[in-house]
């Protein structure tokens, strides 16, 4: 089996990337958190135990788990000049555009000589005050006069534990992702590094990147099964993403992709992806947050050439019910659980704090948030094993169990 190799969302998961919540966390200030795109500021001790105990989980189920950090640190650390394109694309993409500051960061970060120490470095973020005073004060400028050695000359990536979104695996391919905001979009560097220089993931096909000026974020894409793609147009993925997703899909022949089914959800800071919304919880059932039913659209994309419009896609609007268009591209009846049952005040509460965003292991076992437990019980009332973590300075980012995992094998489902 192939480094990737991920055909739907729910087959025995065997190996998965994480982020481990670092000091990035510890330079959130209530500032920055908008710019930052965080509602609060987790304690990072408790956000790390409660992590640990996440990928202790997965481990006990016989999941191995990776890390973004130590994957990074292997790609860079094999060869000098990766590491030197690497810093100078860092202070590139984190808009440090006077030219001392330009020179003192990369002597600073340079002198780092651990790869993995300089990975943490780059997401912890870069304060003026990391740079010894001596070699600030060389040449005065208004900048030295008037910025403070707290002020940040490249701004933390508080948001790299959920792996979910900076790239997404499809079949034995990636898409590394051009997210939605400046701040996210930073992170997919270290993606972009590992698929291009790490010696076991070099090799991966690429079904999208950065170039693409096009917005899309991972936690928009779901493998509904091996032939069968849905993602979510959504405050964070754009339609024009999806249309060039679906070409790239097509185009390989070694891709078995032959339909994208796109979901067009509200924009909210609530509904930020598809993913926290609906999810694949086992063969034919799906969790889902009500409050989408009424405004959702879903359009069919599959392979086709219109001669007048030179369009080699064929889109089209599939109106039916969610259970009925699920039930005709999986060919069986589709069981639907609504988010908290269904209850309007719980189920809008519980998709708050991610009871929509499980994280699937196995067809029927789940990884979910144990504050969300009136949806907790409707799943277990059908059958679902749960297993529960806690969550609660986790969650303070908004994102679940399924956020924060990046699958990167998965045993086939036999359908």
């Amino acid at each position: 089996m192939s480094s990737i190799h991920v055909t739907s969302e729910i087959g025995i998961l065997k190996k998965v990337l994480l982020h481990r919540p670092g000091n990035e966390l510890l330079n959130l200030t209530p500032d920055t958190l908008e710019r930052l795109l965080f509602d609060d500021i987790p304690f990072l001790p408790d956000a790390q135990k409660e992590h640990d105990l996440f990928a202790a989980a997965l481990e006990d189920n016989g999941v191995e788990v990776v890390y973004l950090e130590d994957l990074m640190a292997e790609a860079i650390g094999q060869n000098p000049n990766i590491r030197e394109k690497f810093i100078r694309q860092f202070i590139e993409e984190a808009g440090i555009n006077t030219i001392k500051y330009q020179n003192l960061v990369y002597e600073y970060l340079n002198k780092i000589e651990d790869p993995k120490k300089l990975v943490l470095k780059t997401m912890e973020g870069i304060q003026v005050g990391d740079i010894p005073k001596k070699q600030r004060n060389i040449e005065k400028t208004l900048v030295d006069l008037i910025d403070t050695p707290d002020q940040f000359i490249a701004d933390p990536m508080p948001n790299l534990y959920f792996t979910r979104d900076n790239f997404a695996c499809v079949g034995e391919g990636v898409d590394i992702n051009h997210m939605y905001s400046v701040t996210r979009n930073r992170e997919c560097i270290y993606g972009e590094y590992i698929f291009k220089y790490h010696k076991d993931y070099k090799k991966t096909p690429q079904y999208y990147n950065r170039s693409y000026n096009w917005k899309t974020e991972g936690g928009d894409l779901l493998n509904i099964n091996d032939h069968i793609i849905a993602i979510g147009i959504s405050q964070r993925t754009e339609p024009a993403a999806i249309d060039q997703l679906a070409k790239n899909f097509f185009k390989d022949p070694n891709c078995k992709i032959d339909t994208v089914l796109a979901f067009n959800i509200p924009e909210s800071r609530a509904f930020m992806h598809l993913d926290t919304v609906f999810t694949q919880i086992d063969k034919y059932t799906f969790t889902y947050h009500p409050g989408i039913m009424g405004t959702l659209q879903v359009f069919e994309i599959t392979e086709g050439f219109d001669p007048d419009t030179f369009e080699d896609l064929n889109v089209k609007e599939i109106n039916a019910p969610l259970d009925e268009i699920l039930k005709k591209y999986l060919k069986h009846d589709i069981t639907l659980i609504p988010c908290a049952g269904g209850d309007k005040v719980a189920s809008e509460r519980e998709q708050w704090n991610d009871g929509s965003n499980t994280l699937c292991i196995a067809p029927g076992t789940v990884v979910v948030y144990d504050r969300n437990d009136v949806t907790n019980k409707e799943l277990v009332k059908a059958g679902i094993k749960v297993i529960e973590i806690h969550g609660a300075e986790l969650g303070r980012g908004r994102g679940g169990p399924r956020c924060m995992s990046m699958p990167l094998v998965r045993e086939d489902v036999k359908w």
